[in-house]
């Protein structure tokens, strides 16, 4: 344990210092050590619909994430499901947008739409429960760390389209932290195979530095996840159980 726990902190590291396509080669690379018997290791990714629950007129903002998994199992049917999602964004559109404090900005800017992205590395930590090796159930906690934050002033005119955008991770916690669960589907009847599902995250925090302002997150999460190294070996006997 003391060694995966390595493995999974050096993967993260290394994932958090370089860009997506890199994340996938290290994964790769990473994928015929991490798999075991007991161990399932692979990339997980796909489209997700974020909200922000406590603004009156937010809007859904789609978002597209990538990252890591890992199913360790417990016993029988039952594994403890985590990873790390390194490129995933939650937030909110359709916002009015505010004062800068600028008077010619704030006048070109009024009425335009406000778009807030804010960047995180999500944990997911959850009970995952399988069902004839196909469906499975999943439930737990997600921990999050901010890396990014920014607000997009979007304005669409006649004269064409303007964008401004502001950074904004000041006005954040660095943490973030809710329950997620969901339900998915194993393509193969093998332990570890191809699986889609979908995830919804209940951001129970106030995220926000700003005085009177409260801003939770949440997130439904289509995703599919696919194992990388698992050898022909595992998969034959798999097929025999």
């Amino acid at each position: 344990m003391k060694r995966l726990s390595f493995l999974i902190l050096t993967v993260a590291l290394i994932s958090q210092a370089i860009p997506a396509r890199s994340q996938v080669l290290i994964s790769l690379l990473f994928g015929e050590a991490l798999n075991s018997d007991k161990i399932e290791f692979g990339l997980t990714g796909g489209y997700n619909r974020s909200y922000i629950n406590d603004i009156e007129d937010a809007e859904g903002l789609n978002n597209f994430n990538l990252g890591f998994y890992f199913h360790i199992n417990m016993k029988g049917n039952s594994y403890l499901s985590t990873g790390v999602l390194v490129k995933s964004t939650v937030g909110a559109s359709g916002m009015q947008t505010y004062p800068i404090g600028d008077d010619s900005f704030d006048q070109i800017f009024q009425g335009a739409e406000l778009i807030k992205k804010i960047n995180y590395f999500h944990v997911p930590i959850m009970y995952h429960q399988r069902f004839q090796n196909r469906w499975y159930l999943e439930g737990g906690i997600q921990p999050a760390l901010r890396s990014k934050a920014k607000d997009v002033f979007e304005l669409n005119d006649f004269d064409g389209e303007l964008s401004y955008t502001r950074d904004t991770r000041d006005e954040y916690k660095r943490l973030d932290f809710g329950l997620i669960g969901g339900v998915g589907y194993k393509w193969k009847k093998e332990i570890k195979s191809l699986a889609t599902g979908i995830n919804y995250y209940y951001g129970l925090v106030n995220v926000s530095n700003l005085p009177g302002t409260t801003i939770k997150n949440s997130s439904f999460y289509l995703y599919a996840r696919i194992p990388i190294g698992a050898g022909s070996k595992q998969n034959n006997q798999d097929k025999s159980q």
